[in-house]
């Protein structure tokens, strides 16, 4: 752990620009191909100090069903890097929602405590990409990641009150013949498993007058502009017609971040 007891870290959610899956494994999980880029909104923080023994206090507006033990991956990171910490996890970032909250988390503590970003991979397919940030090519089971030009882009998700799971949507993928998408592939199996995905996605692009990409696996929406005034007035629109939470955003260089 770095000289400081405390460490004050923002961890960003992860949007998926693009997602194919290429192929499955004998172990059951997808290869993909995929786009990915660090938001600013929504976001995670964290406060790590140094402790006798491992502790995690969840707070926030998603903090409900989030596990305060050692299932979750930001106790795992600590226990990876053989760290007794304790971890005060504000989540801004909802569960279920397709943006990497729990890998970010798990990024963060990696980060804060200086860990070899090797052990990423051992933790979750998307903690390597949150632990790395900013813009990458994404491939095999996430663990292969090429850096791509950081572009300073504003975003709008949106996110419905319901979640999908990550697994269900991956094995109706299956189950559904592999459909293909233009943007993201699991679109149609996620509208499948979540129905209310359907009218929330119209709504969205309706709202915003322009197509809307499925976050990972769901159940977010996300647009993303050149213009910051454009994605302004989206944001507003898009909170004015659908229920659940709408963020304005943008792009960021890194995962996670280290706070003064």
């Amino acid at each position: 752990m770095p000289e400081l007891d405390t460490v004050r870290v923002d961890a960003y959610a992860k949007l998926t620009l693009s997602l194919h899956i290429t192929g499955t494994r004998a172990d059951g999980y997808h290869e993909l191909d995929a786009t990915m880029v660090s938001v600013s909104e929504p976001h995670d923080t964290l406060i790590i100090n140094r402790a006798e023994r491992t502790s995690l206090t969840v707070t926030g507006p998603f903090a409900e069903d989030v596990p305060g033990d050692r299932s979750n991956l930001a106790w795992r990171a600590a226990d990876e890097c053989d760290l007794a910490v304790d971890i005060q996890l504000f989540k801004g970032i909802p569960s279920g929602a397709g943006l990497g909250g729990g890998s970010a988390d798990a990024a963060a503590v990696l980060t804060a405590l200086g860990a070899d970003p090797t052990i990423a991979a051992t933790l979750g397919a998307d903690v390597p990409f949150c632990m790395r940030g900013g813009f990458a090519l994404v491939r095999g089971i996430g663990d292969e990641l090429e850096r791509g030009e950081n572009l300073a882009l504003a975003t709008v998700v949106a996110t419905p009150p319901f979640s999908c799971s990550t697994a269900q949507v991956y094995r109706t993928w299956d189950e559904l013949g592999g459909p293909r998408d233009d943007d993201n592939d699991l679109r149609l199996a996620a509208e499948d498993v979540e129905p209310r995905l359907v009218e929330f996605r119209r709504a969205v692009e309706a709202a915003a007058g322009a197509p809307a990409l499925l976050a990972g696996s769901g159940s977010s929406y996300a647009l993303v502009f050149e213009h910051v005034d454009e994605a302004e007035r989206a944001r507003d629109r898009i909170a004015a017609a659908v229920p659940g939470w709408v963020w304005l955003g943008s792009t960021a260089p890194h995962g996670v971040v280290v706070l003064p």
